[in-house]
């Protein structure tokens, strides 16, 4: 296809089309002469990725490009897992900051679970959210810990499940992104709801 048969079919303008060949966010087509490329199915998978990453989960160029380039030079799927979890849910901001973290607490959430016991940007950003917490007072009781972990182990098994499944890179990336970031939001708001009835069942009868 074409560059404006390529544009009619992911919605995005020539220009912004143009843009991202430019920035390398998109692979240059098959060039057909001088003034004239045809563009693919993977074209139009990649430009379904940088919308979905820029309109929906918010995130800058720079960061979709970075994720992008490791797609396009076959980083390993746990790689590019761990880019994408690191790049939506900010944890890179928390390793920038604290570096390798270990607490107790956090030890005892691996031990519980049976997860594995290695060190990650995620198990980083646990031990320094658990870490604020102490300071503050705000007591983490192993059989909290127990129970939360049981309860997002849970989750997190679904959402794998169905985040590995795409063959194609560019579709990975996407259900990943899309994944954490509203399966996250999901989760919170149910939590919500959860807290409300909770909150409701105690006290209906005082008012």
């Amino acid at each position: 296809m074409q560059l404006k048969e390529l544009s009619e079919r992911t919605g995005v303008s020539p220009a912004s089309i143009k843009f991202y060949l430019r920035e390398g966010l998109l692979p240059a087509g098959r060039s057909v002469h001088a003034t004239r490329a045809e563009y693919s199915e993977q074209h139009v998978s990649r430009l379904e990725l940088i919308q979905a990453l820029r309109n929906v989960v918010g995130l800058p160029i720079a960061k979709i490009s970075s994720l992008v380039r490791m797609a396009d030079d076959g980083e390993p799927r746990l790689e590019v897992l761990a880019a994408v979890q690191r790049t939506v849910l900010g944890l890179d901001e928390v390793s920038t900051e604290h570096g390798d973290l270990r607490t107790p607490a956090g030890d005892a959430v691996v031990r519980f679970r049976n997860w594995p016991d290695v060190p990650s940007d995620a198990r980083n950003a646990l031990n320094a959210q658990l870490v604020v917490m102490e300071s503050l007072g705000v007591p983490v009781t192993a059989e909290l810990l127990d129970a939360y972990s049981e309860a997002v182990d849970a989750i997190a098994a679904v959402n794998i499940s169905a985040t590995t499944e795409p063959e194609d890179v560019n579709r990975l990336i996407m259900t990943a992104a899309l994944g954490m970031h509203l399966h996250g939001q999901l989760v919170l708001k149910l939590l919500a709801l959860a807290h409300a009835s909770h909150a409701i069942r105690r006290y209906e009868n005082e008012a």
